[in-house]
């Protein structure tokens, strides 16, 4: 299918073709009919794309402060890597659409296959002949409404909730200052309401059309125009002033917020609905005791996750207009002919037509504000047939004699800590990549040179040309993508954890133990760090009776992480804990046989204590309320009359007589990726034992899994061994 996309890095704008999206459980999949350009943010963001990279920079300050932290924890390399993989990918664009079901998903069946929807969402409702809408951001549209109309719902919502923050009521006066395309559905949302309007804007046109639609009077933003519309204004409102100011503007300039203090009534409210500069002028604000009032997008459910993604909705009783009923109350207004959207459409252009017309957009070359891109009609979805599972030997079966990789998932870790050094791998062939979203997966192909890509897992477990399967999806995924890969005969590489259950590591165990395939490499990096093999190696057999104490600086988690998603994807040490069990277990030579958690300050910290099967412990604090800068991760091991101390893989040092042996890190952080990796590829493709035996997987596996359930009941927890294997 078609999608239309842009490099951030570059700035290059595209109409790609790449794989459509699956229709997953939650949501319908759409092919789209119409899809409106939202010449407000979309032009922004594509004009913060076209900056040099100090002006991106200066646009994001907030950005620029988490890679400055990262550099300090992951090392400058490792944050470089990571900056250009998420800057040198192409990202959507679009968010309000207008298109048929072609799909259903469980949990959906609410909507059926051929309805006419509205779709909303900037990572759902795109500028793409097909799309995955969850059921939340998905409206019907009822007969009589144009597909045409309907595609505007989605910026129809986001001024409705400005409308909705100012809470107008009949006879009320407001002025709208910006008349785009937010602006322009602001002032037929007023007027629909019986509110008095007026409008500003810098362009004469939209002005006019303002009025066209209801508005009272509408100027310029200068002096002249100013000083007329206020005179209007008191003329109209007794000589009070506005009762609300909307400001629907963009830019830079303090102008807009200036101009609402002179205008606006004694207490009158702001609502601020654009990106626009606040810097209030606190004596004009202070003197009429403004309410400034913020609009953010479509509604209540927005950001939300479990709003949007999950369908939990919001009691009408205590939140009556979400974002989906807001969706639904624009198109209702358009269904009874109480709201004019058609006026708005300046032109409808083709899809394939995109890179042209936002270069003229973005010139000033189009007049009007409101545009939108059609689709062709286009056949139907081919329906994938599933493949039978028939188990094959876990061997390389190319003629180049290379193993031929399939990735499911190929986010940010994997495509700045994975990828990288299996491109370069002469003996990896990257053949196959599967992700949710369809540019993720084209990215990945122009970046590292997949042969396939697709947007469902089973297009690359059904692969028969691949040799080996890399699960680096979400944390819930892992355990089932593993068996499934494992069944179908393939070596399996998992990014931790392994599983998040006792049940399902018992299911890859019971897998394992079926079919023979005992080909299993899980993601556990740090113990082929060369600092601290080097470090291992010069201190010598820890022998039974050692101590380890291992402190993890975690930091705290953005808001929006999908670690706080604790119901579905585990706690966020069953998520990473296994790494640090694992360094520990390595370390000692021994499997961990009892862990006893406690918790720490803050929610999500926790404070592990281990017990070894040759007698030594080893201490976690895993910690997220320290300062950002301090180094990630400590690890000091004491025993036999020696000590040895890692500061974060960047220093190496050990006490064996009177003086510190300190190594330094040469060409930045290595965690031990590369070298895991390496060895991952040869014993798949030699048939030798895979670098880390099953039986430590399980055994740290299971420690992990523990440490939530120690915390729980309070007691020492005892891990069970699968075998007694060499770690």
């Amino acid at each position: 299918m078609k999608q239309v996309a842009q490099n951030y890095k570059s700035g290059e704008l595209a109409v790609l073709d790449v794989p459509p999206p699956g229709c997953a459980p939650g949501g319908v999949l759409v092919r789209s009919l119409y899809s409106l350009i939202s010449t407000g943010t979309e032009l922004m963001k594509v004009g913060e794309a076209r900056l040099s990279m100090l002006g991106k920079a200066r646009a994001r300050p907030d950005q620029v402060k988490k890679v400055l932290d990262s550099v300090v924890q992951q090392g400058a390399v490792n944050t470089y890597q990571k900056v250009m993989n998420k800057l040198d990918s192409y990202t959507p664009l679009g968010y309000s659409l207008c298109g048929v079901v072609v799909e259903v998903g469980r949990g959906a069946e609410e909507f059926s296959v051929g309805q006419l929807v509205a779709a909303a969402g900037n990572e759902f409702a795109l500028h793409a002949e097909y799309n995955w809408i969850p059921t939340n951001l998905c409206v019907p549209v009822p007969d009589g409404v144009r597909p045409e109309e309907a595609a505007f719902s989605t910026v129809g919502a986001i001024a409705m909730h400005g409308v909705r923050q100012s809470e107008v009521q009949l006879g009320d006066t407001a002025v709208v200052i910006g008349l785009g395309l937010v602006g322009q559905l602001v002032v037929r949302l007023l007027v629909a309401a019986g509110v008095r309007v007026f409008g500003i804007d810098t362009v004469d046109d939209r002005c006019r059309m303002a009025e066209k639609a209801g508005a009272i009077a509408c100027s310029s933003a200068d002096d002249a125009g100013i000083a007329t519309l206020e005179r209007a204004l008191l003329g109209a409102s007794n000589g009070l002033g506005a009762d609300h100011v909307l400001l629907a503007a963009g830019g830079s300039s303090n102008g807009p917020v200036e101009v609402a203090a002179r205008l606006a009534r004694d207490r009158a409210r702001i609502v601020d609905i654009g990106k626009t500069k606040l810097d209030l002028p606190w004596n004009a604000y202070y003197d009429k005791e403004l309410d400034v009032r913020f609009s953010r997008s479509y509604g209540p459910g927005r950001y939300d996750d479990r709003y949007e993604l999950e369908g939990i909705d919001y009691p009408a009783g205590y939140v009556r207009w979400t974002e989906r009923r807001n969706l639904e109350c624009f198109i209702d207004l358009i269904a009874r002919e109480q709201l004019d959207v058609g006026s708005l459409v300046a032109r409808i252009f083709p899809i394939a037509d995109a890179t042209a017309v936002y270069q003229q957009l973005s010139t000033g070359a189009l007049p009007g504000v409101g545009f939108l891109f059609e689709y062709p009609e286009t056949t139907p979805l081919p329906q994938p047939v599933p493949a039978a599972v028939t188990p094959r030997p876990s061997t390389v079966s190319g003629t180049s004699g290379k193993v031929r990789l399939g990735f499911v998932g190929a986010g940010n870790y994997a495509s700045s800590m994975l990828l990288p050094h299996l491109a370069k791998n002469e003996d990896a062939a990257l053949t196959h990549v599967a992700t949710n979203k369809s540019l993720s997966a084209a990215n990945a192909q122009r970046r590292f040179g997949f042969t396939s890509i697709s947007t469902t897992a089973d297009a690359v477990l059904d692969d028969d040309s691949v040799d080996a399967v890399f699960v680096v999806t979400r944390h819930s995924s892992h355990a089932d993508l593993a068996c499934r890969a494992l069944e179908r005969g393939k070596a399996v590489f998992v990014e931790k954890p392994l599983a998040l259950t006792d049940e399902e590591l018992d299911r890859i165990i019971a897998v394992v133990d079926a079919t023979g395939n005992d080909r299993l490499m899980v993601g556990f990096n740090r113990r082929f760090a060369p600092l601290l093999t080097d470090l291992r190696s010069r201190f010598g057999e820890p022998g039974g009776g050692s101590a380890a104490r291992y402190l993890v600086n975690a930091g705290r988690l953005d808001s929006t992480s999908w670690y706080l998603d604790q119901d579905r994807e585990g706690t966020r040490f069953a998520g990473e804990g296994g790494h640090f069990i694992d360094t520990l277990s390595w370390w000692l030579g021994s499997l961990p046989t009892e862990v006893y958690a406690v918790p720490g300050p803050d929610a999500g910290d926790v404070t592990v204590t281990l017990r070894f099967d040759n007698g030594s412990t080893g201490t976690i604090s895993y910690l997220g309320c320290g300062n950002a800068r301090f180094p990630k991760e400590t690890l000091d091991i004491t025993g036999g009359g020696r000590n040895a101390r890692l500061d974060n893989f960047q220093k190496a040092s050990l006490w064996t007589g009177r003086r510190a042996a300190t190594k330094k890190a040469r060409g930045g952080t290595d965690k031990g990726q590369r070298t895991e990796l390496e060895n991952f590829v040869a014993a798949v493709r030699s048939g030798t034992p895979m670098p880390i035996s099953l039986d430590s997987l399980v055994a740290t596996t299971r420690a992990t899994i523990a440490v939530d359930r120690s915390l729980a009941s309070g007691q020492p927890v005892a891990v069970a061994h699968r075998n007694q294997g060499l770690v």
